[in-house]
């Protein structure tokens, strides 16, 4: 085992919580160190939508103009085909928020790290290690988590010693499961096959449009030059999906979807479709002394609304709001605050994401139902306004974080390498 370094802070995972804990503790002084297990950002079908509040503390941290600069599709509505003539429903509508960024922009999530990480870069207390993996925790005599354990990706071994240490590794977290916190596990119907589709330039979509009949269900999300398509399905099936063979799911996806039909031959093989195995679940407490859960390590979201990202990176704006400054004067910390902070947003998005896997997943792929629920398209074509209560829930939710003074900067001119 190599020398034990020393860090304030140290944060597993360089995911959206852990880079936008890192910038923002660095903001305040604090000394912090992310460590990221891969030796880039760069993996497809990770969280990418990009909601309203997140644009909004991009603009507060100085970075908003250097993200509109990213390459981006951007969509404001969530609509739902109901027949085969006649305009979509609209489900969310979020022109209707009096908000600065009435829309979802869908960025590669590697291109929102590589901001943040060299918005990290410009503080002298940030500091990020790619390729070094946290392997275990440290503790002391008491059991309190004194800091980790970590890998490099050429075998070197090493510890950090931490006033804190942040788990932002994901559902997945190393650290979570090390420290051995109680998990709350709700069933989850469905799991989720990922893939893409050329977008032509023809193809004038700005709504997120999912697709649904005869047993199957997708979200069509518009990119910038192609369509990301989640596709759900029974839990447990990616087996028999694969046995079934390319040319199986092709037709699958065509009927599903005929405008796209023209083009599912670009799925070469089944290797082209990734599973994800969703879960939704949540721990009862984030932490134990010295250790903090944050975003899908503290509380692993379904795919429906595609509020992962946010939900982790307000997480991750409300831990460094309440911990900056007893980090920076050593004193004790309350680690419990952040979740007390943060709890109410987490079940609320929960069981918003439970009653639609019950209300409109499970009969959607049951085959009993062809599109949401009559009653609900009923009142939204009767009351067009309504839409705005969806649009709030995804786009805002029930408590926004905004970037506490510290992190605030001027914005930032684009790099001339940037477009």
């Amino acid at each position: 085992m190599g020398t034990v370094e020393r860090t304030t802070c140290c944060v597993a995972g360089g995911g959206p919580a852990g880079m936008v804990l890192g910038l923002l503790l660095a903001r305040a002084g604090v000394e912090v160190t992310v460590l990221e297990k891969h030796a880039d950002f760069l993996r497809d079908f990770r969280g990418d939508t990009v909601h309203p509040t997140t644009l909004d503390l991009l603009d507060e941290l100085g970075l908003g103009e250097r993200f509109a600069a990213l390459p981006q599709s951007r969509f404001d509505r969530v609509a739902f085909p109901v027949d085969d003539v006649g305009d979509p429903l609209v489900l969310g509508d979020l022109r209707r928020l009096r908000i600065a960024h009435p829309y979802i922009a869908m960025v590669p999530q590697w291109d929102l790290l590589d901001l943040l990480a060299e918005a990290g870069a410009a503080e002298p207390t940030f500091t990020l290690r790619m390729s070094t993996e946290v392997t275990d925790l440290r503790r002391d005599h008491t059991g309190r988590v004194t800091g980790v354990a970590y890998r490099t990706a050429d075998g070197v071994e090493g510890e950090i010693a931490a006033d804190l240490v942040a788990a932002c590794d994901g559902r997945g977290s190393t650290a979570r499961a090390q420290a051995g916190l109680t998990v709350v596990d709700h069933p989850c119907p469905m799991d989720a096959w990922w893939f893409r589709l050329p977008r032509r330039a023809d193809d004038q979509v700005t709504a997120l449009m999912p697709r649904m009949g005869g047993g199957r269900f997708a979200v069509v999300i518009p990119r910038e030059d192609y369509f990301q398509i989640a596709y759900l399905g029974p839990k447990g099936t990616d087996d028999a999906l694969r046995a079934r063979g390319i040319e199986a799911f092709r037709a699958d996806v065509a009927e599903l979807a005929p405008d796209l039909a023209d083009r599912v031959d670009t799925l070469a093989r089944m290797d082209d479709v990734k599973h994800l195995d969703v879960r939704l679940d949540r721990l009862r407490r984030w932490h134990v002394d010295g250790l903090l859960c944050l975003g899908d390590a503290a509380h692993a979201m379904s795919p429906i609304g595609g509020v992962g990202i946010n939900l982790a990176v307000q997480d991750a704006v409300a831990a460094a709001t309440l911990l900056a400054g007893p980090l920076r004067r050593g004193e004790p910390l309350d680690l419990d605050a952040v979740r007390r902070r943060r709890l109410l947003p987490t079940l609320a998005v929960q069981a918003l994401q439970r009653a639609m896997h019950r209300g409109l997943v499970v009969p959607i792929l049951a085959g009993r139902r062809a599109g949401p629920p009559r009653l609900i398209r009923r009142l939204l074509a009767a009351f067009p306004p309504a839409t705005a209560v969806p649009a709030y829930l995804i786009g805002v939710g029930l408590r926004p974080e905004h970037a506490p003074g510290f992190a605030r900067r001027a914005p930032e001119p684009v790099p001339a390498h940037r477009p």
